[in-house]
């Protein structure tokens, strides 16, 4: 039976969350953080694009009126990264998860056969993880979104272990999404906020969790990397490498860094059908899996046909189309 298409990067905006953090202290001085990042150009046109966008991500019609266009018949829905607010105190964050996971599984219960959904978790507050994505799940939703790493620490920090574990124990999904480069300023033109960050990001936070004997202790975790794992997955080799030639860089990890990419998994969004060949070699066919990151300007309008470009044979492009995010997902 052929498979659904099944985007796994899509998202949701979360008005009434912008709602809950307005006017709190913190939040005014993380837009300033964010807005030096991306610099004023950047800036002047995210407002308008953002705009456009806002009924696809949070009209139901509108989302299955563009899934149709695209033939996709599911989508794994996460909150826009702009509501981690990972500045937030414990008080507040607990009320950002809260209100994300259920508004979100909200979004998905008008369309439960095509939309499945992601929550958050406050990644800024180790000790509230397992009971956030115990919330989440409790909701409906197949697991949560989490960034490449929270103010002061690494997803490598031994304070994450409890929940790893618990997200290995529940077998939910992590959908590992980057908002924000420490890079700061260097990066404050030509978007490169974007372009460079987020693909920077990706490979820092997956090397933490490889180099550090995270997906060691806990094999189970299904980790699913945004924009194809960044720049790693085309890299790899350095790290092997390092992992062969310096006894700092191997002492965290069992196997060579590059073994782990198959433990993870990938979405397709690398802009690049020859990208997309590698990671699909590297990572296995039955690791990457389609995403659009709709609907934003920096996804793809049409990723069954950005897929097309990378001349997969048949059973792989059909895996990736849709065969292993079903799998994933527990979808027949």
């Amino acid at each position: 039976m052929t498979p659904p298409t099944v985007d796994v990067h899509a998202h949701v905006l979360l008005p009434d969350v912008e709602s809950l953090v307005a006017g709190l202290p913190g939040h005014a001085e993380a837009k300033e953080v964010d807005a030096r990042r991306n610099g004023p150009a950047a800036l002047a046109v995210n407002g308008p694009m953002v705009r456009a966008r806002v009924p696809r991500m949070t009209d139901v019609a509108l989302r299955l009126a563009s899934m149709d266009a695209q033939g996709v018949d599911v989508q794994l829905v996460s909150p826009s990264p702009s509501h981690y607010h990972y500045w937030a105190d414990e008080a507040t964050a607990e009320k950002v998860y809260r209100l994300a996971n259920e508004a979100t599984a909200a979004h998905c219960a008008q369309a439960p056969d095509r939309l499945r959904g992601l929550g958050l978790v406050p990644l800024q507050h180790p000790g509230h993880l397992v009971r956030a994505l115990d919330h989440a799940l409790e909701q409906g939703l197949d697991g949560v979104e989490i960034s490449s790493h929270a103010p002061g620490r690494e997803l490598s920090d031994p304070a994450y272990e409890p929940f790893w574990s618990r997200a290995a124990e529940r077998g939910a999904i992590l959908f590992l999404h980057p908002f924000g480069c420490t890079l700061d300023e260097r990066l404050d033109r030509w978007y490169l906020s974007n372009t460079v960050g987020q693909p920077t990001e990706n490979a820092v936070a997956l090397s933490h969790l490889i180099f550090s004997g995270v997906l060691d202790r806990h094999p189970e975790l299904k980790i699913v990397a945004a924009h194809g794992g960044g720049y790693l997955p085309t890299h790899i080799g350095r790290s092997d490498h390092a992992w062969s030639a310096r006894s700092d860089a191997g002492a965290g990890c069992a196997h060579p860094p590059s073994s782990y990419l198959r433990r993870l998994y990938f979405d397709s969004l690398v802009h690049d059908p020859h990208v997309l060949r590698e990671l699909v070699r590297v990572a296995g066919a039955d690791r990457v899996l389609l995403g659009s990151d709709f609907p934003f300007d920096m996804g793809t309008e049409d990723p069954v046909a950005a897929l097309r470009t990378a001349r997969l044979p048949d059973a792989d492009f059909h895996a990736v189309r849709g065969g292993n995010a079903a799998a994933l997902l527990r979808k027949d």
